[in-house]
């Protein structure tokens, strides 16, 4: 999909929405809640390779509670990362496409039940891909320091 295409798909969400987008959120929190260890230093790199089902089924309740925009759960899954775990570039690359195939999943499954529904309320939802700063590839919080890097 073209840049232009994306573009107009987030106006249209957007005006249909009211002019404003319900993102997900608390994405830790709720894989938390459902089992999932997010006290590593890389834990939304973690799940993807070791929890993907927890993944999608987050996906799938932000969904349900009405979100517009679903983000992938990559902001910590970086190729770097990735390498420096062990994992290959081959690897690393089918993580990151795993982060946007669990969403696009959790959507399509969530909208096959109710976009056939006359007079549903929901829009139907946008995945973004989300792109962690460098800090957070590093797992130090050094993302969260004003200048740490100037």
């Amino acid at each position: 999909m073209g840049f232009e295409k994306g573009a107009s798909l987030l106006e249209d969400l957007i005006e249909k929405a009211g002019g404003c987008a319900v993102m997900d959120g608390g994405f830790a929190t709720q894989l938390e809640s459902h089992g999932a260890s997010v006290n590593f230093k890389v834990w939304s790199a973690l799940c993807l390779i070791k929890d993907p089902h927890l993944i999608k089924q987050v996906h799938l309740e932000y969904s349900e509670a009405g979100a517009d925009i679903l983000v992938t759960s990559s902001y910590q899954a970086t190729i770097p990362g990735f390498l420096s775990r062990g994992l290959s570039l081959e690897e690393g690359e089918s993580l990151l496409k795993k982060s946007v195939k669990l969403a696009v999943e959790a959507r399509d499954k969530f909208w096959d039940g109710v976009g056939c529904i006359p007079g549903n309320s929901y829009n139907r939802t946008l995945v973004a891909a989300l792109i962690g700063s460098y800090g957070a590839c590093l797992a130090d919080g050094s993302e969260y320091r004003f200048g740490e890097f100037v």
